[in-house]
């Protein structure tokens, strides 16, 4: 009878209780990490767990409809997910949807709202240059004051300041009329003085790339001849006391013009603007984060650090600011089209960073920052539809599919039971230990990289049970082929091994390779089902190789297995086994006698 190799493969057959240990370890510890992290459940997908799901449409500028196209959709949709991972929603999923659509599904738990205005805010920032102000109600806007710490601030509203410079300043006290009757924020001045003030170019920045660069509305040609009495007609019937009236201001003025624009103040007044072409946009800051100010008192402020081409700009726009009388030295932070902060500068601000101060709660610090750093969006968008998806459906859908997946396996274990009788002890403890890895490191993928349990993923759970299942039926059948051989079972076992260990890992690996390209070539749900049936492969074959392999070797030395009694599985005479395999010796040489 053939005898198991000698040697190292000998020594790992007859202590098969390492490998059965490791698995168990690694449950164990995997287990632990489970409930020390807290997560002890999986995280749901939307379609499980309910949420939001909204559609938002690229609407084309005018003569720019060759700007939606796969590249700027591709770029909407990276800067949509950084947002919405920037408010804690790392399981929300944003994807196009044909050629004009972008699908962004954000499960419940997270202030839809929050993240409805952050995907889809076009976020188009400008530094503009104030050329006249009033309280949107009549009457003059307040005379901005300064401080004894060197900080420039309007109405206790904003200030910028240099963070590179600010202590340099300290003490310094910025000259600023306390007059309104000084000031060309006041009602009584006409809007024309406030245009003709500032057509006087005092030089283009220094590297600029183009005009658009100077506060000089006469230098880019934005408010001459009839643009500039219509800008003068649309400020003076500019009411930004009216959301419908705020949400157009300034609609359609391109970034090298000059435009009007709402602002609200600390004290919750809006006020008007004319503001000059931009001279510095959102492409120029390179960072932006919101921060506490506790040193000086400011609340929450949001900093900007620029771009070396930015710093340059901004130190231009300032340094032309601060030469002129107030409101001229005043520049307006213009995001989507309204004014978020107006400070005032006396010096050029050159240390490449500065600092928004204003009526900042820390949400409405972050959301702004988080716009900022995450860039602005390639195209417009509009909001088709927003579907709200409830938790009680969602239970629905899981409740059918754990019935499903319940089904499935009651037909496998019964299969098992009727066909392998013992064996199937050992396949109902594989695939239990294979369902209790997958739960757990399931469960630790939701925190660690965001990953849900969707419907698909739950579908590719029910077909891994297929997988596992066919895996020790390929290896219990080369055993029984070997005991028909006539073998006994302890050397069956170990000498089917190989064979069926190599057509485990092709078998495996087509599923795994089949799962891999799924994952990269869909997009949205359906990888979650290409996720699971990839994990759960490689589950399958740590499983086969460190527990089933293991456990069938020490019950071969079973008297129940061994035997090969007829409910182990392994009867050789239900099997039609030949007669036992005998050794055969040579003949030993006939002795040579000697003669006489």
């Amino acid at each position: 009878m053939a005898a198991p190799k000698k040697g190292k493969n000998a020594s790992v057959q007859s202590k098969p209780w390492r490998s059965l240990a490791l698995i168990l370890i690694a449950i164990v510890a995997l287990t632990g990490g489970m409930f020390a992290s807290g997560h002890t459940t999986p995280r749901l997908g939307i379609d499980l767990a309910g949420g939001t799901s909204i559609t938002l449409a690229a609407v084309p500028e005018a003569g720019q409809e060759s700007a939606i196209n796969k590249t700027n959709m591709d770029t909407a949709v990276s800067i949509m997910e950084r947002r919405v991972n920037g408010l804690g929603v790392s399981e929300a999923e944003v994807q196009t949807q044909g050629t004009r659509n972008i699908i962004v599904n954000i499960p419940k738990g997270t202030n839809s709202k929050q993240a409805r205005e952050q995907v889809g805010t076009t976020a188009k920032l400008y530094f503009r240059p104030v050329l006249a102000t009033e309280l949107a109600g009549g009457g003059a806007a307040p005379t901005p004051s300064a401080t004894g710490d060197g900080s420039e601030q309007d109405s206790g509203k904003d200030k910028a300041t240099d963070k590179d410079t600010e202590k340099a300043t300290d003490g310094a006290s910025p000259s600023a009329s306390g007059s309104p009757s000084a000031s060309a924020t006041t009602q009584g001045r006409a809007v024309t003085d406030a245009l003709k003030a500032d057509e006087t170019p005092t030089g283009s920045p220094s590297g600029a790339a183009d005009d658009k660069t100077s506060p000089s509305p006469s230098a880019t040609g934005g408010t001459s001849g009839d643009s500039e009495s219509e800008l003068q007609a649309q400020y003076a019937a500019l009411d930004c006391t009216k959301e419908s009236v705020r949400a157009t201001a300034g609609d359609g003025a391109k970034s090298s013009e000059s435009t009007v624009a709402c602002g609200q103040n600390s004290q919750g007044q809006w006020q008007k603007y004319i503001l000059g072409p931009a001279a510095v946009d959102g492409t120029d800051v390179d960072k932006a984060q919101a921060v506490l100010n506790t040193q000086t008192g400011a609340g929450w402020t949001v900093t900007m650090d620029f771009t070396d081409k930015g710093a340059k700009k901004f130190a231009d726009i300032t340094g032309q600011l601060a030469q002129k009388q107030s409101p001229q030295n005043q520049f307006a932070i213009v995001l989507d089209g309204e004014v978020v902060s107006d400070p005032y500068v006396s010096q050029a601000l050159t240390g490449g960073n500065a600092e928004i101060s204003g009526n900042f709660t820390q949400q409405s610090a972050q959301e702004l920052s988080n716009m900022l750093s995450y860039g602005a969006l390639p195209l417009t968008f509009r909001e088709d539809s927003v579907t709200t998806v409830t938790a009680a459906l969602g239970g629905e859908q899981l409740e059918a599919g754990l019935i499903a997946g319940a089904i499935g396996l009651a037909l496998v274990v019964l299969y098992l039971l009727v066909y392998y009788r013992g064996l199937s002890f050992i396949a109902v403890l594989s695939l239990l230990v294979s369902a209790a890895l997958t739960y757990v490191i399931m469960s630790l993928l939701g925190p660690t990289i965001g990953f849900a349990l969707n419907l698909p993923a739950v579908c590719g759970a029910i077909v891994a049970i297929g997988i596992t299942a066919d895996s020790f039926i390929v290896y219990f059948e080369r055993v029984r082929d070997e005991i028909r051989e006539g073998r006994t079972l302890r050397p069956a076992v170990e000498r089917a091994w190989p064979r069926a260990r190599r057509t485990i890992l092709v078998s495996d690996f087509v599923s795994f390779l089949a799962a891999a390209v799924l994952f990269v070539v869909t997009v949205g749900k359906v990888q979650g089902f290409a996720f699971t049936l990839g994990l759960t492969t490689v589950l399958d074959v740590v499983v086969v190789f460190l527990f089933t392999k293991p456990l069938l070797t020490l019950m071969a030395r079973r008297k129940f297995f061994a035997s090969g009694h007829k409910w182990s599985g392994l009867d050789p005479k239900a099997l039609g086994a030949k007669p036992p395999l005998r050794r055969t010796r040579r003949p030993s040489a006939p002795a040579q006698t000697k003669e006489a």
